[in-house]
């Protein structure tokens, strides 16, 4: 009688050792558990820890609930102003309904990436080169609205769209580097010219001041004389301005002297 009471005790321990085993289920902290019940959603969203299920008649599915960073292939089309480009960019996502990423899509990984290849698309064919090029920002926040809107349906939250690279054929390359080139040369001439007009009027004001002043004239030519001097050259070449003669035809002359 007592074997018998004692084997019944470790079937009895075995069969529910089993049972635990079959039942316990661990949910790791970046993930969340959903239980269907003979094909059936039961229940609320197991959280992370140990959890228990019926065995055979309950399945567990666990939603990783990490941002996944998903690269977006290369994607060519035509701007809206005519110029044919290759662009990639990446999509920053979480789950954050972990039932509805089960239920409502089949594969909600697959259909992120399906989505952004469409938007990218589509974000190429509205957009100019310029814009492509130079206001990023703004068109990252286009596609992140393009994607986000289907994807709350699905459980899924995107965080952030970043456009990678845009790749232009290289005529047109060649094409902006010869722009930028001449709006370059532009600028220099501009300012050279610009440059000119300062220095003319300076000059001008200069003129005005010796022609008041006509022994202004000769303190310069005498500081360009010493200038020149400094340079220890062997000859020096005087030039006698015409301002000093007219000086000195002004000049009084001295009455002839009378003979007895």
């Amino acid at each position: 009688m007592l074997e018998a009471v004692l084997t019944a005790v470790v079937a009895a321990g075995t069969v529910g050792v089993v049972y635990v085993a079959a039942a316990a289920r661990v949910v790791k902290q970046y993930e969340r558990g959903v239980v269907f019940r003979l094909g059936r959603l039961a229940g609320d969203v197991r959280p992370p820890g140990f959890t228990v299920i019926v065995p055979f008649v309950d399945r567990l599915h666990k939603v990783n609930m990490q941002i996944v960073t998903m690269p977006v292939p290369a994607q060519e089309g035509i701007t809206r102003d005519n110029v044919t480009v290759r662009v990639d960019a990446v999509v920053y996502f979480k789950v954050v309904d972990a039932a509805n990423a089960l239920v409502k899509v089949e594969d909600y990984k697959f259909a992120v990436s399906q989505m952004a290849q469409t938007s990218l698309r589509s974000i190429i064919g509205k957009s100019d080169l310029d814009d492509l090029l130079s206001n990023r920002e703004k068109l990252n926040q286009g596609l992140e609205l393009m994607i986000d809107s289907p994807a709350v349906g699905w459980g899924v939250q995107v965080d952030r769209v970043e456009i990678k690279d845009v790749s232009l054929p290289d005529t047109m390359k060649r094409s902006m580097a010869r722009q930028a080139e001449a709006d370059r040369e532009r600028r220099a001439r501009v300012i050279n010219a610009d440059a000119e007009l300062q220095a003319s009027k300076k000059l001008a004001e200069a003129a005005q001041q010796m022609s008041d002043t006509p022994a202004a004239l000769q303190l310069r030519l005498l500081q360009t004389v010493v200038a020149v001097a400094a340079e220890k050259n062997s000859t020096l070449v005087l030039p006698f301005p015409v301002e000093l003669l007219r000086f000195l035809e002004k000049a009084p002359q001295a009455p002839p002297e009378q003979t007895a």
